[in-house]
C-alpha cells in the first residue's frame, strides 16, 4: 500500500479512545517503574490493544532494581540563619539515590559539563548542578553524567536544580545498572537553585554550609511490557514502540503516556486496513525506561533481532502536532517520512544525529535500523517533563489524532514489503558516538555499549 485511505484517515480525526486512554493513565498517578501503577498501566494498554483489533496481546514481566521514595530535606546555614526545605515544591529525591545524611559546603558546579569538574576536589562537599546543557555544548550533557562527575569528584551529595521555573524540582534516575547510586541526590526546584546559587556567590570563599537528608527503598522489583500484533505472518516484522511508565512526582502524561496512547492509536489505525499490511507490525510499550531502559534492553536482549526489520520508537511526542523522525542513519526510515510529508502536505522534519536515551537505543547500537519519534518542543530541555507538572491538561487531542495518523502511515510505509530500511554496523554507531562526544558520558556512567569486559549494557543479567 502507499497511503492510508480518506475514510480511514477521517475516523482516526474523530476516534477519541486512545485520548481517553492518556487521560486514564494520567489519572493513575504513580507510574514508577515495579509500581503498582506501572501494573495498571500495562493492563490498561493491554486491553486497549485487544479492543482495537490485536492479535497476540501478551503482558511479560522481567526483573529490575525497584525504588521508593520515602523523604528529603535541605538545611541550609547562612547569614546566621539555619532553613530547611523539604516541600515538593522545592525539592525531590532522585530515583536510584541511596539514604543518607550528608553535612558539607554546598559548591555550585554550573552546568555539570565534564570541563567544570577537571581538577575539582568536591571531597566532603555537596555539588549542585544546573539542568541546562548550553545549545552550543554539541550534545545534552545527561543527569546522570553529571551525578558521577560529581561523585568521583568526591562530592559527599549531588544537587540537581531545573533551569525551568514554576517551583518544579526535576526527578530521574540516578542508580547504577543494578544497584543504587553511590551518594545522596536530589532534584531542586529554579527558584530554590537561584537562591543557593546566589547565596553561594556571596559567600567568602563561594561555598555554603548544608545538610542533605535522604530516605529512600531500594529492592529488587518486577516491571512489565505489553506487546501485540497485526498484519501478515511475515519472517520479519516492524516494530512501533514506546514506555508506559513515568516518574511518581507527577502524571506522566507527556513522558510517556502520550507515547504509551500513540502506540494504541495507531494500533487502530492499522487494524482497519490490517489486509493491506505488506509485513507484520509488533506494537511494544515497555516497562521500566525511565531508570534504565530496562525494558526494551530486556526485549533486545532476549529475541532474535533479525527478525526485526526496523524499529520506531515514540517519546517525547506531546509537545506538538510538528513531527520530528531521527532514523539513526536508516536512511529508508527518513525516506518513508518524507513521502507521509509529502502525501499530507505537512512538515515533518527528518533529523541527523543520535539520540542515546530512550528505547530505541538498545536497537540501534545493536546493528538494527531504529528511530525515534517526537514532536518539536520551544525551549531547551524536557519542559514540564519529568516534573509535577507534566498533567494532562496541558495535552491536545489534536496534537494526539495528527500523530496518530502521520506515525501510522509511517508504519504502514515501512511495513511495505518493497521497501529496504537497512541497519547500520554496530561499529559506525561507536563511531559517530565517539564523533560525537556521547561516550564521554555514557563512560562516566557505566553505559558505554562496547567493549572488552562489558560488550552490552545488561547482557550479563539477562542472558
Amino acid at each position: 500500500m502507499t497511503m492510508l485511505p480518506a475514510a480511514t484517515v477521517g475516523a482516526a480525526y474523530t476516534d477519541s479512545t486512545a485520548w481517553e486512554l492518556l487521560a486514564e493513565l494520567s489519572d493513575l498517578g504513580d507510574r514508577m517503574p515495579g509500581h503498582d501503577g506501572e501494573t495498571a498501566a500495562a493492563a490498561l494498554v493491554a486491553d486497549a490493544l485487544e479492543t482495537a483489533g490485536c492479535a497476540s496481546v501478551t503482558e511479560t514481566s522481567f526483573p529490575i532494581p525497584g525504588w521508593w521514595r520515602e523523604s528529603a530535606a535541605l538545611t541550609v546555614e547562612h547569614a546566621g540563619r539555619q532553613t530547611t526545605f523539604d516541600g515538593s515544591h522545592e525539592l525531590v529525591a532522585l530515583p536510584g539515590t541511596p539514604s543518607g545524611e550528608v553535612t558539607g559546603e554546598i559548591v555550585d558546579v554550573g552546568y555539570g559539563l565534564p570541563e567544570d569538574f577537571e581538577g575539582l576536589d568536591l571531597s566532603g562537599c555537596i555539588a549542585m548542578a544546573s539542568s541546562l546543557t548550553p545549545d552550543d555544548y554539541g550534545r545534552w550533557v545527561h543527569r546522570s553524567e553529571k551525578y558521577d562527575y560529581a561523585a568521583e569528584s568526591g562530592a559527599a551529595g549531588f544537587l540537581f536544580y531545573n533551569h525551568i521555573e514554576g517551583a518544579l524540582p526535576p526527578t530521574g534516575d540516578v542508580g547504577q545498572t543494578n544497584a543504587p547510586g553511590s551518594i545522596p541526590a536530589v532534584g531542586l526546584s529554579k527558584e530554590l537553585g537561584a537562591r543557593l546559587t546566589r547565596h553561594c556567590e556571596a559567600s567568602d570563599d563561594g561555598g555554603i554550609d548544608a545538610t542533605l537528608s535522604v530516605s529512600a527503598r531500594n529492592e529488587p522489583a518486577t516491571s512489565t511490557t505489553v506487546e501485540a500484533v497485526l498484519g501478515p505472518d511475515t519472517d520479519e516484522e516492524v516494530l512501533y514502540t514506546a514506555h508506559l511508565d513515568a516518574h511518581d512526582v507527577g502524571t506522566g502524561a507527556n513522558d510517556n503516556g502520550f507515547g504509551a496512547a500513540l502506540v494504541v492509536g495507531v494500533a487502530r489505525v492499522l487494524a482497519s486496513i490490517e489486509a493491506d499490511l505488506e509485513t507484520r507490525v509488533r506494537l511494544v510499550v515497555f516497562g521500566a525506561e525511565e531508570t534504565g531502559l530496562y525494558g526494551s534492553y530486556y526485549w533486545s536482549h532476549t529475541h532474535d533481532l533479525e527478525s526485526v526489520k526496523c524499529v520506531l520508537n515514540v517519546d517525547g511526542a506531546g509537545y506538538s502536532r510538528n513531527l520530528e523522525v531521527y532514523p539513526h542513519g536508516a536512511d529508508g526510515m527518513g525516506e518513508a517520512f518524507e513521502e507521509v510529508s509529502d502525501a499530507f502536505d505537512v512538515p515533518i522534519r527528518v533529523e541527523d544525529g543520535l539520540r542515546p536515551h530512550s528505547d530505541h537505543w538498545p536497537f540501534v547500537q545493536r546493528g538494527v535500523a531504529a528511530g525515534q519519534g517526537r514532536s518539536t518542543a520551544d525551549g531547551s530541555g524536557r519542559g514540564w517533563g519529568h516534573t509535577h507538572g507534566d498533567t494532562f491538561d496541558k495535552l491536545d487531542v489534536r496534537d494526539l489524532r495528527e500523530l496518530t495518523v502521520l506515525c501510522a502511515a509511517g508504519v504502514a510505509k515501512l511495513a511495505e514489503a518493497d521497501r529496504t530500511v537497512a541497519g547500520r554496523d554496530p561499529e559506525s554507531v561507536r563511531d559517530e558516538a565517539i564523533a560525537g562526544g556521547y561516550d564521554v558520558g555514557m563512560r562516566a556512567t557505566g553505559t558505554w555499549p562496547w567493549g572488552d569486559d562489558r560488550p552490552w549494557p545488561w547482557a550479563d543479567e539477562l542472558d
